[in-house]
């Protein structure tokens, strides 16, 4: 696998990571393109570190650029 195109991933399943994942929650792509090629994706996630997970916890998404500049604010106000 290549490394994702979209900026942000949608949890859609935190099955083994009850408290890193919160499904629903959008969470910024950090690139990792080594890790990509084992299907892997970098997340900031709960405990606010990096981690690596399958790419099947997530569906890859994108927003406008008003809305994706809002969610990186958020995130860096948290």
């Amino acid at each position: 696998m290549k490394q994702p195109t979209k900026p942000f991933a949608l949890c859609v399943d935190n099955t083994d990571y009850k408290a890193s994942l919160i499904p629903g929650k959008v969470y910024r792509i950090i690139p990792d393109p080594r890790a990509a090629k084992d299907d892997l994706v970098r997340i900031a996630d709960e405990s606010g570190e990096d981690y690596l997970y399958h790419k099947s916890h997530f569906m890859f998404v994108d927003f406008p650029r008003a809305v994706a500049k809002r969610i990186l604010d958020l995130e860096h106000a948290g």
